[in-house]
């Protein structure tokens, strides 16, 4: 119980903090690196929905162009994906921007991906419970397929970890997370650049193990 209350927010900040300090070079470079790229613009800003619904503006580092089309309607996501852009998210180095959020209080190191903010009325009952608490950089989920499962599949992941969570199982996530970046596992489904949208579901499966 206490590191529900406590722990959890002291571990992301020492954890967000240090890790932060220690990837500043890379940050950095990145940041006027894409500044140039993206004519000023180095960062993704969209609202999320937090713990309790709560919208916020997520931070990551930018990896596709704002190109449209005749009409100006933004082209689709591989044809805006850049080269540089296709590294930084193969190295997951488009999430560093987060440890702002988590150090801002907005996001913790571990917790549920915070999803599109259209998602919210789609959601089931069960679904739902995903925003009892802060959203994470990195999840259950992620580290049992990220964007190669379903999305029901990765809704009964952040809903067994909302239920479940303690210190452990977030050093766990957190010691396989590091490992799955260095490897570039799951970061898009097969013939995607990114996750497919989310169209709703009627019910929700519940059996999850650690």
């Amino acid at each position: 119980m206490w590191y529900r209350k406590f722990g959890k927010r002291a571990l992301d900040i020492i954890l967000a903090g240090l890790l932060f300090l220690v990837l500043s070079p890379v940050f950095l470079f990145l940041l006027i690196l894409l500044s140039i790229t993206h004519k000023g613009d180095p960062f993704f800003k969209q609202p999320r929905p937090g713990k309790d619904e709560r919208i916020f503006n997520i931070l990551k580092f930018k990896t596709m162009t704002d190109s449209c089309d005749e009409s100006g309607n933004l082209l689709s996501d591989q044809e805006r994906l850049t080269s540089l852009g296709k590294f930084i998210r193969k190295s997951s180095l488009d999430e560093i921007p987060q440890l702002l959020n988590v150090l801002a209080g907005q996001m913790s190191l571990v917790g549920p991906r915070p999803l599109l903010v259209d998602y919210l009325e789609l959601y089931n009952e069960n679904q739902r419970k995903r925003h009892l608490v802060l959203p994470g950089v990195s999840g259950w989920a992620q580290i049992n397929g990220r964007n190669t499962i379903s999305w029901e599949e990765k809704f009964d992941f952040d809903v067994w970890y909302v239920e479940n969570f303690g210190l452990f199982l977030d050093l766990k996530i957190l010691f396989i997370t590091f490992f799955n970046v260095l490897q570039g596992k799951g970061v898009s489904q097969t013939g995607h650049v990114s996750m497919g949208r989310f169209e709703g579901t009627r019910s929700v499966k519940a059996k999850i193990s650690a």
